[in-house]
């Protein structure tokens, strides 16, 4: 590690920072609309953003910074365990091209913003909406958390901030400024501020991973010397669990759990609002279609940006937080500009996820929350004002979870997020494509899988924690060490068909279904599409 602040990746890593915040803020006359004072312009860009802009906007909202700092970090730690990311990645894009484009045209006909709308339209049930809502802002704030912390990660390595003895003001005084820049751009462009950034940021980062691919390989010795380097360190046995540290390749007990992690995960992406939110900002189904097919290509990037752990390991990286371990390769490995390069790329992906996530969440707020049961008659400025309001809000409680807790604390709280989201898949999903489960039957099913994925989450132990120290535990009845997420859900599912057969035995009231089947298949184009929500109660059943 160099000592003191390395000057001219600093100097290269504002320069592109200040170059983003003045995109964030004139991105309010970007495609400006008429009428700004109303959720579909401030939190979906108007719903008229094409194929790259959308394509751009969810790589910059699904590849964050986290996944840039803890995807190889992972590698970095245990071996190829870590590379459970990539299959995720690549089971999901199959899986979303079959409902995505379903929610698109019902959430367009209908003016639906979050996912929640439309759960309340579908169902008939404030109650099944206000727990898809409280859930997808409970799992996004660990997320937005993550961002602030890969920033951290960044400013740390450049020595920005002082030592351990600086006053905690000084130290936290870069992050403070970005936060308040983020803020403010956020809060005056909503999500085209994200989505134009996402340009930059996700230039940088394949250029990044493009250079580092090639270049760090050939300082090292070649692929063969960082893998041999790799196995040997993975060899080293941990002294505080006494086993060996990793594996190249995951052995036969672990194999469970690396399977139950990417299906649970590859589930749970899209069930995220900010995954949502950026989908719902394109103008047509069929750019949502083009996307679960270009989309992949960020995949193989994360493929081999998971190389770069190994490269650390080979590198004879030594950090004490394994999320300092890439930050810390590209400054051990790179002319300090091009580490500049490297950190700015880490820092603008954290910027983008972390403005669109707080988007989303504000969004559930205000359309699931304050509408539904604090103020019924709201009129579309007020909603806008209030969301504008919440994303603020949003960003200060992440600031002071990062701030305030240890890291560690940070990622397992997003790994229980995961746990938690999931459990929405049933309601969202399967009402896209059926009616037949039952409202009551889907909330007592999600508040199942809630509860057991947090009881089971809160007695995993790691060795710096006691608890929610990870997110894998054995699976009942099958004695296997797999996601808990996954377990919750099928328990969550189970709940939901058997319920919803005795719900529908003693004839329970099911609620009034607002849509009908031609509104899945709508395209923006088909008369009678609404930009406004309808009353309660329109429709057929």
């Amino acid at each position: 590690m160099k000592d003191g602040v390395n000057g001219v990746a600093l100097g290269v890593f504002v320069f592109f920072f200040l170059a983003v915040t003045v995109m964030g803020f004139l991105a309010s006359k970007w495609r400006k609309a008429e009428n700004e004072n109303s959720l579909d312009e401030w939190g979906l860009g108007g719903r008229s953003f094409g194929t790259w802009v959308t394509w751009f906007l969810l790589g910059g909202d699904l590849y964050t910074a986290y996944t840039f700092v803890a995807v190889p970090a992972a590698i970095y730690a245990a071996g190829a365990a870590g590379f459970f990311a990539v299959p995720y990645t690549i089971l999901v894009y199959p899986l979303i091209f079959t409902f995505l484009p379903r929610l698109w045209s019902v959430s367009h006909k209908h003016g639906y913003v979050t996912t929640s709308d439309f759960v309340r339209g579908r169902f008939g049930s404030k109650g099944l909406s206000l727990a898809v809502a409280v859930t997808g802002i409970l799992a996004t704030m660990p997320y937005i958390a993550l961002q602030l912390v890969g920033i951290q990660a960044v400013l740390d390595v450049m020595g920005v901030g002082g030592g351990e003895n600086t006053h905690w003001f000084i130290k936290d005084l870069p992050l403070l400024i970005a936060f308040g820049v983020l803020a403010a751009y956020t809060y005056s462009s909503g999500l085209r501020a994200p989505a134009l950034i996402a340009f930059v940021k996700d230039t940088l980062i394949y250029l990044v991973i493009a250079v580092a691919i090639i270049y760090i390989p050939i300082k090292l010795g070649g692929f063969d010397e960082i893998f041999a380097k790799a196995g040997e360190a993975y060899a080293t046995v941990n002294p505080a669990t006494d086993k060996p540290r990793g594996a190249l390749v995951p052995g036969e007990a672990g194999q469970w759990t690396y399977a139950t992690l990417a299906l649970g995960s590859a589930l749970a992406l899209f069930m995220y609002p900010h995954s949502i939110t950026a989908t719902l900002s394109s103008k047509s189904r069929e750019v949502i279609r083009r996307n679960t097919t270009i989309l992949p290509l960020y995949s193989l990037m994360l493929g081999l940006l998971a190389l770069l752990g190994f490269m650390a390991i080979a590198a004879g990286v030594k950090v004490a937080n394994g999320q300092l371990a890439i930050p810390q390769l590209f400054e051990n490995m790179f002319p300090d500009w091009f580490a500049g390069v490297a950190f700015a790329a880490i820092g603008i992906g954290a910027l983008v996820p972390a403005a669109i996530m707080s988007i989303a969440a504000a969004n559930l707020f205000t359309r699931n929350i304050y509408k539904d049961f604090l103020k019924k008659d709201a009129t579309p400025e007020q909603e806008t004002k209030v969301s504008k309001l919440v994303s603020l809000l949003v960003k200060v409680g992440a600031l002071a979870f990062v701030l305030t807790m240890d890291k560690t604390v940070a990622i397992n709280f997003q790994l229980l997020g995961g746990i938690w989201i999931l459990q929405t898949f049933p309601a969202l999903v399967g009402g896209l494509f059926t009616r037949w489960f039952h409202r009551w039957a889907l909330l007592a099913g999600w508040a199942v899988g809630m509860v057991y994925g947090t009881a089971a989450a809160y007695g995993v132990a790691s060795p710096t924690q006691k608890h929610f120290g990870g997110s894998s535990a054995e699976i009942p009845g099958i004695g296997e060490i797999g996601y808990i997420g996954l377990t919750a859900f099928v328990l969550n599912v189970v709940v939901t068909v058997v319920l919803t057969f005795v719900l529908k035995a003693v004839k329970a009231p099911e609620g009034v279904d607002e849509t009908s089947p031609s509104d899945y298949t709508a395209d923006a184009g088909d008369a009678g599409v609404r930009t406004e929500l309808p009353k309660v109660g329109a429709g057929t059943h």
